[in-house]
């Protein structure tokens, strides 16, 4: 039976993969690269953003300056202020769900609060907020949720990871949770016991079954 929910946040509940990826696309365009924003969208989903500029750096033979990543934080930052809106479902869904509810992000806790902020999120979770750059954990690895569940006074094998990205699938499953992926793009997922939908309306029956 399931007692604690584990949400990933960018794409799961914040709308937010298009504008980090549009960052990307506007601080390569300094450096005469041209990105496509839908193309990074599918391919770096949910990864470190240290492992994402390093591939990307690399494809183009580019050595990024010490203040690469503050400018791009600063450009998705002012994006979010403008532009970020809440999963389309999320706060009905949120409010089906009557279980004690964090977030387990790749993201660092300011873009965290912000995007919560943004979106009025910030109620459903309060302090249950695990980010990697605090753990020290990053997607695939399992035990990011391993470290939330134990931290949320739950076993892992009761609790729920809903996330967007095939990473974060991968981690919520080896963690030993019942895995629930957005999947928003089609994607294939090689376990089994994984829940596909894409719908987030959807997810509170789910949860119950």
């Amino acid at each position: 039976m399931t007692s604690c929910l584990l949400f990933d946040c960018d794409g799961t509940l914040v709308d937010s993969e298009r504008l980090c990826n549009l960052g990307l696309v506007i601080q390569f365009q300094h450096l005469g690269v041209t990105l496509d924003v839908d193309e990074l969208v599918v391919r770096y989903r949910g990864w470190k953003l240290d492992r994402t500029l390093a591939t990307i750096a690399g494809q183009y033979g580019l050595t990024l300056d010490d203040d690469f990543i503050p400018s791009y934080r600063a450009v998705v930052a002012d994006l979010f202020e403008s532009e970020l809106q809440p999963i389309d479902g999320i706060v009905a869904t949120l409010e089906q769900l009557p279980y004690p509810k964090a977030v387990v992000s790749s993201g660092p806790p300011p873009k965290i609060a912000q995007s919560l902020r943004l979106c009025g999120l910030a109620d459903y979770f309060g302090d249950n907020i695990f980010s990697s750059y605090e753990l020290g954990i990053w997607k695939p690895d399992p035990g990011i949720y391993q470290a939330a569940a134990r931290a949320m006074g739950h076993d892992i094998a009761e609790c729920a990871v809903v996330d967007d990205s095939l990473v974060g699938v991968e981690a919520g499953y080896r963690a030993g949770a019942r895995t629930f992926f957005f999947n928003r793009f089609d994607e294939p997922c090689e376990f089994d016991e994984v829940v596909s939908f894409d719908d987030m309306t959807l997810l509170p029956e789910l949860i119950r079954r």
